[in-house]
């Protein structure tokens, strides 16, 4: 079990979505973090619930799904990565943040490959915690949209936010759907990895962008399992991403 202290400070801000606000799972085997993050949250409008295990959280999210939710990795019963990939097939839409104490690069992207949509490295303050959640939460009430996009055997319908490769389902997490969206749009020219960061996550985003270059890789995974050429999305090194019109001309990487 690990300790840890949220750094509290008042946000000044209220996130409004309607009567309770969005509901967030916090899942923390530590009680009086678990209680001082709940408060928090509901002092800032969230409906809160709590989990102490692994095993709890599946229960929860599997009765009600909810809009975030908060994982610490450190639980007694089961890895957090394995409650993380749980939590995802039960709750499509939900926003997973971890939190960990781990700092190890691989043991984050491990925990964004499982699911998670961001992390924050203990101890963190309350403030930055508030901001990314709000970010999340803006990002996914702006991504709906009335377009569909095509290219080559790619087929975006945005409004019901569905992906095709040559007529078949292409299963999405919703950042990586937005991310997708994010590149056909502008197939055949390079998107800078800021441009991606703001339009995908946030034009705040306090944290690295390791996770963007985990969910272009997921994306590539994805497409190929439907026969498609990964090197469609193509690195342009120290600069961004490219989806390209034609595979042919793409390098990749």
């Amino acid at each position: 079990m690990t300790v840890v202290r949220v750094h509290n400070a008042h946000s000044g801000s209220h996130y409004d979505r309607g009567v309770g606000g969005p509901s967030v799972l916090v899942v923390e085997d530590d009680a009086d973090i678990g209680q001082e993050l709940a408060e928090a949250l509901r002092a800032n409008g969230y409906q809160v619930s709590l989990a102490v295990t692994g095993a709890e959280a599946v229960d929860a999210v599997q009765a009600r799904a909810p809009d975030l939710v908060l994982l610490d990795l450190g639980l007694p019963d089961v890895d957090g990565v394995l409650v993380c990939r749980r939590l995802r097939a039960r709750a499509v839409d939900a926003v997973i943040v971890v939190l960990t104490a781990r700092t190890a690069e691989l043991d984050v992207v491990v925990a964004l490959d499982a699911g998670a949509d961001d992390y924050l490295t203990k101890p963190f303050r309350l403030t930055e915690l508030l901001a990314r959640l709000r970010a999340h939460l803006r990002r996914q009430a702006s991504a709906t949209a009335t377009a569909a996009i095509a290219v080559g055997r790619l087929y975006l319908d945005v409004a019901a936010r569905r992906a095709s490769v040559a007529g078949q389902e292409l299963a999405l997490r919703p950042k990586e759907f937005d991310l997708l969206v994010a590149l056909a749009a502008r197939a055949g020219e390079m998107v800078t990895r800021e441009d991606l960061m703001a339009q995908v996550w946030d034009e705040n985003w306090f944290g690295p962008t390791k996770t963007l270059d985990v969910h272009v890789s997921v994306l590539r995974r994805k497409l190929a399992e439907l026969g498609e050429d990964p090197a469609r999305i193509t690195t342009v090194r120290g600069r961004g991403y490219r989806y390209e019109t034609d595979p042919a001309v793409g390098a990749g990487g």
